[in-house]
């Protein structure tokens, strides 16, 4: 079909797909959606669910009058000679009124598609598929009139037949395809369990809970809407939301999301978000904003299918011409034409990439990767750079212990470690926090601090275990010239690391380095993408000596550091002119003008706030193996896209000669009705094949990660 949108538009009912700015208003205010908020499938309120009920329904009532047709007609007969086996006076009337019968109801979809086709002045299928009925018809009702020649009437019925029976076939696995959001829908629960203030339970529709609200989750049910737990604790399975295929515990201040299945606790789950800013609400919002926005592999094939038409036309045409200027009969030369328009639509090719778009689309969003540009998506098959920001993305982005020093031989690493965590137990600043858990990481239980005091700009003391312990700043030891020598903590420094020094009796005993941990996954990632022949880089803000830390942990082939927010872009940039396709992975603020530089950008960790506005995809889990993960799906979507189009070209190079006659001399020729048996298997094929990259796809994705988490253990 010529135009991008109008690869559904062949039976006269136009699909619309809502942007991402719209969705959110088919979200009640409760977080439910509504039926409409995927059903508006064409102006005519038409779906595919419909469009798959109607086809069947044409198909089932045609089928006995095409048999009645094909029975009576004389051609069939002699074909199996049994000529005259059944006549009976007016037998031609009764076919011809049978066949008029299938003509205007079963090639009724055709038909109004034609006239669609032509009012936007894009002929397509609609245009060949009608061309070709329309010429059968009207030139059998001419030979029953008295014309000379033979009755097509048997075959534009089972040219309308078949191609009802294709089209239905079709329709399933279209909806099949295209059935991401209505999934998710699924998701939301219809009620919820509000927890009046006297304690009453009363059973509400989601659509009347608002922020502030509490609710009872039951085991086994579902979170009806995003929020926070104040009360009880569980396992929740949110695989459906982030393709995160283990429960995740969730106990008093943790978020959940709605439509997450709660495991065997019960929760009490405050409101804080309804509506259309649901994280889920969200997701529906960009999973229709991805199947609406443009793909250039889409365009490619929309030209092509256009040319394809004027070749169809332009060749059935010629063909018709041709053999009657040959000598061969009218009837003849009609059939080859008919042939011709009919097995050279192009609709395996008008489909080829929008039912692999409506897949991938699903599979992504199932798995907590969400596509909001297509056409940068695509893109990624291409990548040659990765570029990573550092904190929060490469990093924890809080503190942890990387090493711990003992100054003194009476005490060991882990007795300074303990000292230090008993003494910061009773701190809420960062490092006491990093200290306390590296301390858990170790299996070291931080023992009870009485007199806890804060040494404002110093550090804090306390008694631990009968002793007078401190955890102070190198300044402080500084300033009291007591700051031991030891080539150990030079080396610290040298890797830009925080040191603290843990005193006993003011007497140094240790000194522990802490720093923004690096994440056990972006290990992994990154081996997995140099191993793709991606070259990985990271662009922070920090110090070199950190970054420079950072990269030689991770294996990282470029590092640049000290860089500021709105320098970061012109990096991006400056990376691009070296020739490299570039992928920017972020998530912060700070980052959305590299990611909008990039060729790619992905925002990374969104969790339950998806909106981040400068990137082409977000991942929600705050996981950089997904990295790998939406490249491998990138690749393996465009390579589904190359087959559909080599397929659907393909096959027209070899049909289109054959149904115009070129193989008659070794005994090849196609009727009409085989003509469109195999134009609708082409378009099958097309489709079963798209439906492939969901099944390869989930396969190849637990797989990947599998592989990810067991190279990381």
């Amino acid at each position: 079909m010529p135009a991008a949108d109008d690869h559904h538009a062949h039976h006269g009912h136009r699909h619309r797909h809502t942007t991402g700015a719209e969705a959110p208003a088919a979200t009640n205010r409760g977080g439910a959606m509504t039926p409409t908020s995927h059903a508006g499938h064409g102006e005519e309120g038409h779906d595919h669910a419909a469009m798959v009920a109607d086809f069947r329904r044409r198909f089932w009532i045609c089928l006995p009058a095409t048999i009645v047709v094909v029975l009576l007609s004389h051609h069939i007969q002699s074909l199996f000679g049994v000529p005259g086996i059944i006549a009976f006076p007016g037998d031609r009337a009764v076919e011809t009124i049978v066949a008029s019968g299938i003509f205007f109801y079963g090639g009724w979809p055709f038909l109004t598609g034609l006239r669609g086709e032509l009012a936007r002045g894009k002929p397509g299928m609609m245009t060949l598929v009608s061309l070709a009925i329309v010429s059968a018809y009207v030139y059998s009702l001419a030979v029953v009139a008295g014309l000379p020649g033979e009755v097509f009437f048997w075959e534009t019925a089972t040219l309308i037949l078949v191609m009802l029976l294709g089209h239905w076939l079709e329709a399933r696995s279209v909806m099949g395809a295209s059935g991401a959001l209505q999934a998710l829908v699924r998701l939301m629960p219809a009620t919820a369990t509000r927890l009046a203030a006297d304690g009453r339970q009363e059973e509400v529709p989601v659509a009347d809970l608002h922020a502030g609200d509490r609710v009872l989750v039951r085991p086994g049910g579902k979170v009806p809407v995003d929020g926070h737990v104040i009360d009880g604790e569980s396992a929740v399975d949110e695989s459906m939301l982030t393709g995160e295929s283990r429960p995740v515990g969730k106990r008093s201040g943790d978020r959940v999301v709605g439509g997450a299945v709660n495991g065997e606790g019960a929760l009490t789950v405050e409101i804080d978000r309804t509506g259309g800013e649901t994280y889920l609400a969200q997701v529906i919002a960009l999973v229709e904003r991805a199947q609406a926005s443009r793909s250039r592999t889409q365009d490619l094939a929309n030209r092509a299918a256009g040319l394809l038409t004027w070749i169809a036309i332009i060749v059935g045409g010629g063909t018709l011409g041709v053999w009657l200027l040959l000598g061969a009969p009218l009837a003849f030369a009609l059939e080859r034409m008919v042939t011709v328009m009919v097995i050279s639509c192009p609709h395996a090719l008008g489909l080829a990439v929008p039912l692999v778009v409506a897949v991938s689309t699903e599979l992504t969003a199932r798995n907590g990767l969400l596509i909001r540009d297509r056409a940068a998506f695509e893109r990624a098959r291409n990548l040659q750079a990765v570029v990573f920001d550092k904190t929060g993305t490469l990093t924890e982005g809080a503190f942890g212990v990387a090493t711990v020093i003992s100054l003194v031989p009476e005490r060991t690493e882990d007795e300074v470690l303990r000292l230090a965590a008993g003494l910061e137990s009773a701190s809420e600043h960062p490092i006491a926090k990093g200290i306390l858990r590296g301390a858990a990481e170790r299996g070291i239980e931080a023992p009870r601090a009485d007199g806890f005091r804060n040494l404002p700009g110093e550090g804090a003391r306390a008694t631990v275990d009968g002793r007078e312990i401190a955890v102070v700043s190198p300044g402080t030891l500084r300033r009291a010239g007591r700051e031991p020598e030891d080539h150990r903590l030079a080396e610290q420094n040298a890797a830009g690391r925080t040191l603290v020094f843990v005193l006993e009796s003011d007497r140094p005993i240790g000194a522990i380095a802490l720093a923004d941990v690096v994440r056990a996954e972006s290990r992994e990632a990154v081996r997995q993408l140099k191993a793709q022949g991606l070259r990985v880089m990271m662009l922070t803000g920090d110090t070199r000596a950190v970054a420079e830390q950072v990269g030689r942990e991770l294996g990282l082939d470029e590092v640049r550091a000290e860089v500021l927010p709105h320098q970061k872009a012109e990096t991006v940039a400056d990376i691009q002119k070296n020739g490299l396709s570039v992928a920017m992975v972020g998530d912060g603020v700070n980052d959305a003008p590299a990611l909008a530089q990039s060729d790619l950008g992905i925002a990374i960790g969104a969790g339950t706030d998806v909106a981040a506005e400068a990137a082409d995809v977000v991942l929600v889990r705050n996981d950089p193996r997904d990295v790998v993960a939406i490249i491998a799906l990138a690749r393996a979507t465009y390579a589904k896209m190359a087959q559909n189009l080599a397929w659907g070209a393909g096959y027209n190079v070899v049909a289109i000669p054959l149904a115009a006659g070129v193989g008659m001399p070794w005994g090849v020729l196609l009727g009409p009705a085989l003509g469109a048996a195999l134009m609708s298997l082409s378009t099958i094929i097309v489709a079963l094949n798209a439906r492939l990259l969901g099944r390869q796809g989930e396969r190849r994705l637990a797989e990947l990660r599998r592989s990810l988490a067991a190279a990381q253990g």
